[in-house]
């Protein structure tokens, strides 16, 4: 058998099980879970206007924008540190301020 054919063979098996999965037939062999978080909700609490807020946490408006509409998402520490100020606004702005 060819390196090519290997190839397609695997390929369709792939397709073959997500197909399946799909229809419930089958359990995937893991599941990814993207965590979203309300950034422009989590702003909302603060009272903060994008200007304001985006200072605070140390990114740019436009990084602020991209967030709030969906456009991309945060990762990392900007994740944790926004769970941070949607649990407790006023503690987390006043500490940012400081």
């Amino acid at each position: 058998m060819k390196k090519d054919d290997t190839l397609f063979d695997e390929l369709h098996t792939s397709l073959k099980q997500a197909v399946a999965i799909r229809k419930g037939e089958m359990q995937p062999s893991r599941v990814f879970k993207v965590e979203t978080i309300d950034v422009k909700a989590t702003r909302e609490k603060t009272r903060l206007s994008q200007r304001e807020f985006a200072e605070a946490i140390q990114v740019s408006v436009r990084t602020l924008q991209n967030w709030e509409q969906g456009h991309r998402n945060p990762t990392g520490p900007a994740v944790a540190l926004l769970k941070i100020v949607a649990s407790a606004p006023d503690v987390a702005v006043r500490a940012l301020r400081a």
